[in-house]
């Protein structure tokens, strides 16, 4: 693993029964950088993120975080230890408040027991008062302290979608696993995001995996970008280098239909 490297995943390979969803991908990303994976649809980029927080298991290689070899740790060990995630599908309590929803994110993080919480300790109250002031502090990173008493399921769309950021936040990642985070925004709904997800990256010092389809948000904000064909790695680099890469054209993105 190079010096600067985060995390680290070595021969991934992944089964669904008889079919090869992610074959050896080798995939690393770097402290305080956002890493993009792209790939057509069916590319095995869902799974890769799946395989990284523990929620399908690894029928070959590797997975460490920081030098600590995460390949057979359950969900919520990887969750401990920095590896947070949101998933393709909005995923938010609606009958809880904005900031019940984000303080969500911060209990695999607090210190006091199931029973402190049934006997309602001072332990359990120190607890919640640190909660709620770490989710206040994530709703107003993305601008949402004004909806912190309101329903999570009467924000709109693009708010409820900044909710879930907030709530993964709170959650004190190491690395930040995003997956189609644009899904369903407009176009400035969209550039808000860009916006969040570079603040996360510079102001916070966290690393950003992103999968994600819409191109000119990928191209806009990202450090490195590995491409994904068939469960395979078949292009890694700079933003420009990918962008001109033959096979990743003919694989993804499409020729200029000037040429």
């Amino acid at each position: 693993m190079p010096p600067d490297g985060l995390l680290d995943c070595r021969g991934v390979t992944v089964r669904f029964g008889g079919v090869l969803a992610l074959d050896e991908v080798d995939f690393s990303a770097r402290d305080r950088a956002v890493t993009s994976i792209i790939g057509p649809n069916g590319a095995g980029k869902t799974t890769l993120l799946n395989a990284i927080s523990g929620v399908v298991p690894l029928a070959g290689g590797g997975i460490s975080l920081s030098g600590r070899d995460l390949s057979q740790s359950p969900p919520h060990i990887r969750a401990r230890a920095g590896v947070v995630r949101t998933f393709q599908n909005l995923e938010i309590f609606t009958n809880m408040s904005a900031l019940e929803n984000v303080m969500t994110g911060c209990h695999c993080q607090v210190r006091y027991s199931v029973l402190d919480s049934l006997l309602k300790t001072p332990r359990y109250f120190a607890g919640e008062r640190k909660a709620r002031a770490k989710a206040m502090d994530c709703l107003e990173f993305v601008g949402l302290a004004d909806s912190a008493q309101t329903p999570a399921g009467d924000l709109p769309f693009g708010r409820q979608r900044l909710l879930e950021l907030a709530r993964a936040l709170a959650a004190r990642p190491g690395i930040l696993l995003l997956d189609e985070p644009a899904a369903g925004l407009n176009m400035k709904e969209t550039r808000v995001l860009g916006g969040l997800i570079r603040r996360i990256r510079d102001e916070q010092g966290v690393a950003v995996v992103l999968v994600e389809h819409d191109m000119d948000l990928v191209m806009g904000i990202s450090d490195q970008i590995t491409v994904l064909a068939f469960g395979q790695v078949i292009a890694k680099g700079a933003p420009l280098e990918v962008q001109k890469d033959p096979e990743v054209i003919a694989a993804y993105l499409g020729a200029d239909d000037r040429d």
